[in-house]
Formats: C-alpha cells, structure tokens, sequence
C-alpha cells in the first residue's frame, strides 16, 4: 500500500499552509516558521519498492541487465546516472508507482549508500525524472502502448521504448518503437535505432549472446553506429588478445608463463 504523507499535529490555525511550522513563543503569540516541505513526505524505506507483479518471462529482466552491464562498462568512470529494473518511479507520495521493465535517469548519483536504492522518488531525486523509459512487451499486454505511455508523457521522460522480443507478437506491431516527446505528446520516430543526443548513444536491436542464449537482444550504439560491447565480449576480446600475446612470445622462444 503506498503511504500517504505524514499526519500533522492538530493545530487551531486551520488555515495554516500544510508546509508551515508553527512555534509557540510567549502565551499567546506564536511565530511562523518555513521549513523543508520534503520532510513531510515519505521517504524511500518507507514507500513499497516493488508492485510485486512477477514477470511473464524472463526476458523482460534479461533485456534491461543487459542494457545495464553495457553501460557499466562503457561510462564506468562515470557516476552521474542510474539504471533502474523493474523499480518503482514515485512521482506523488498519494499515488502508487510506476514500474518500468527498465529506465535511465541522468543527472544523478549512481549509488546513494551500500544498499543502494530501493524505489526512485522523485522528491528524492531533486525532481529529476529518467530520461528514457522502457516496456518489454511480453505474453500478457499491459497497456504498454496506451496508459503507460500516457503516464511516461506526465512525468515528462524525454524517451519512450517499447520492445517485443517474441516474433509472435510482432504481427501488428513494430518489433522496436522509440517515441520522443514534443510538446507533451509521444511520436515516434522513423527507425528502431533512434540516436539519443542528451544520452549520447543510440539504443537498437542485433543478434549477439547473452548470459549463454543466443537470440536478438537490446543494444546500445555509438554515433557512427559501433555497437557497444558487452561484459563477456570484452572478456572474450581480452582473452583472444592474450592468447596471441602468448603464441607470439613461444614462436620467440619466451615461456610466458615465466614471465
């Protein structure tokens, strides 16, 4: 259930702004006070971190890990972003969340303590709501191209991505749409891989391997259309270029387990 914000104590100035602190100074006077209006909201250990709805299939954590790991590894010396799965998004400490399959939120601390976040509240964000929002559509339809992106168009996400990973879903629609927002309403744009100016990457589809299935999967992209390497390429990638190190140093009769 999602708390609503903290109770007041009963006052007799009924008329005094809910934000407002109310100090006694002398019998009979008081002085007004301003204080942070955040405190009376609900904080993130107090909000649910999950709408406890279970996936359809694994895929739609699949896709979004897989989106993470990349950037991971492609802004590891950064710490000005955050990517959230299957996460709650609190816009209104009245109002339940919104929980994207995956989101990118730039312009803010990537880890906040040891325990990471539980939800993303915006009151705790400073306001900062995620740049790009995605829905990986799965056997059970849950209004990815109606409600939802009604609801990302309110919160103003510049991004919206949705991706049917399933062949046998895709005889009506798109297998890859990205919508951009203009003037509070979605369009969307003439191809499946969109270049992301305020991100600096393109997100678009390819055939690669992940976590030991080969199939077509979500990808990030440079600007001249570079595909952005995973974890286990690079792994891979490092693995082969010393391997060739290795055969190079015997053919000149170095032992390179000596070395």
């Amino acid at each position: 259930m999602t708390r609503s914000p903290r109770s007041r104590s009963p006052n007799p100035q009924a008329e005094t702004p809910p934000f407002v602190k109310i100090q006694s100074v002398r019998p009979g006077e008081i002085n007004m006070v301003q204080y942070d209006p955040l405190s009376c909201l609900p904080s993130s250990a107090e909000l649910p971190d999950s709408d406890d709805t279970p996936v359809d299939n694994e895929l739609q954590n699949l896709i979004p890990n897989l989106l993470q790991a990349i950037l991971a590894l492609a802004w590891s010396d950064r710490t000005d972003w955050f990517f959230g799965i299957d996460m709650g998004i609190y816009y209104a400490p009245s109002q339940p969340p919104i929980v994207p399959d995956g989101f990118l939120s730039l312009g803010v601390d990537r880890f906040v303590d040891e325990e990471e976040r539980l939800s993303y509240v915006l009151w705790e964000e400073d306001g900062v709501a995620p740049v790009l929002t995605l829905e990986v559509v799965a056997k059970t339809y849950g209004g990815e191209y109606e409600q939802k992106k009604f609801d990302y168009a309110q919160l103003g996400i510049l991004y919206y991505v949705i991706y049917v990973p399933s062949r046998r879903y895709r005889r009506k629609r798109l297998p890859l749409e990205v919508y951009r927002l203009v003037d509070g309403q979605y369009v969307l744009q003439p191809n499946d891989r969109v270049w992301h100016p305020e991100i600096g990457l393109a997100i678009g589809r390819d055939r690669g391997t992940y976590c030991g299935r080969t199939r077509e999967w979500l990808y990030w992209f440079d600007q001249e259309g570079n595909r952005l390497l995973t974890p286990e390429e690079l792994a891979m990638r490092e693995g082969q270029r010393a391997d060739r190190l290795a055969a190079r140093l015997r053919s000149l009769g170095i032992d390179p387990d000596e070395i």
